[in-house]
């Protein structure tokens, strides 16, 4: 008992004076996390009257676009503001060359218009790559069993016009190909769409945790795996040459992807280069908390807080997240 009474008598410093509610814990928070933080990928499909579950994410679903509006409306309120809308396109609309990307008629165009009409203040972000369009279900152009990467490059620089023209405010370039930002930057800028931001897909992991999105959009490799253009999980310093490489063709804001085996990753391009970092927590990281959720396992709000609280500790600016009208929802209330 006197070596105790002795060592509390010396120890002046004690951490937990800091902690010892939650005023003080609220007040020396080191990292914040609201919903001006994240960005909602939203599945969108052609028609009407269609709000589809995505079966293995559960509370995410493919919206038509009569659905949709309101839906973003009902984010507006919560205090979410920008949003990445994927497409989920008909086999039967897919070609090799995914020249639907950039057809008059594509309704992922024609919503982005209607979204950006209705609600000009909104931050629409989209997907720049070949698979959702793609007979191969392939980021690139495939030809004899072979991802080709400067044959892809003007077939990415079409569907970024088509969508810049529609209204995007975003680009997101998530096809892995090289030297695909300063070819877009190239091509926006040439037709006046100097306005129009790039968030580079910088170090774009070939991750297990992508299994939920491609059932979202049916839109998984028909032959093959992406690992020759998505990055090698084992490889941490090839990021940086990922990440000069987009700071230098010209990119505003850098992506990892996925954000929770790769916190090691954000805080190192954070500390690396002067622009925004932004991490996509993506569908596999989500639909393990909502599964164990589910099965009482985990708290759910307390699990989804912590997850997105540990990306922005690590140095993410923004979070693409599943999850983001829940939070809402959840620090709302």
């Amino acid at each position: 008992m006197f070596a105790v009474a002795c060592l509390c008598k010396m120890n002046i410093t004690r951490p937990r004076r800091n902690r010892k509610n939650s005023a003080i814990r609220d007040m020396l928070a080191e990292t914040q996390l609201g919903a001006q933080h994240l960005i909602y990928p939203i599945f969108l499909k052609d028609g009407k009257g269609i709000k589809e579950e995505v079966a293995s994410l559960p509370n995410n679903f493919r919206w038509s676009l009569d659905l949709l509006l309101p839906e973003i409306e009902s984010c507006l309120n919560l205090g979410i503001k920008s949003f990445d809308i994927f497409p989920a396109v008909d086999e039967a609309l897919k070609d090799q060359m995914a020249s639907y990307s950039w057809a008059s008629d594509n309704f992922y165009l024609e919503a982005i218009r209607q979204i950006k009409a209705r609600f000009p203040e909104v931050v629409i972000m989209t997907d720049v790559a070949m698979d959702p369009y793609s007979s191969d279900g392939h980021d690139g152009l495939v030809q004899n069993g072979q991802i080709l990467n400067d044959e892809t490059l003007p077939i990415l620089a079409k569907m970024t016009i088509a969508q810049a023209q529609a209204g995007a405010d975003i680009i997101g370039p998530s096809d892995m190909m090289d030297g695909r930002v300063g070819y877009l930057r190239t091509a926006l800028d040439t037709d006046g769409f100097t306005n129009v931001s790039i968030m580079s897909y910088t170090a774009k992991y070939a991750s297990a945790f992508y299994g939920p999105f491609r059932d979202a959009l049916n839109s998984a490799p028909k032959a093959g795996d992406k690992k020759t253009y998505q990055m090698n999980p084992a490889n941490k310093r090839e990021a940086l040459l990922e990440a000069q490489l987009d700071f230098e063709e010209g990119a505003d804001m850098m992506m990892v992807k996925p954000a929770l085996c790769y916190l090691d990753v954000i805080a190192l391009l954070k500390e690396s280069f002067p622009l925004p970092i932004t991490a996509y927590n993506v569908s596999g990281e989500c639909a393990m908390v909502y599964a164990a959720a589910q099965n009482g396992w985990l708290n759910y709000e307390q699990a989804m807080t912590e997850m997105l609280l540990s990306m922005r500790r690590a140095g993410a600016d923004a979070i693409l997240t599943y999850f983001a009208k829940d939070f809402a929802q959840f620090i709302r209330s």
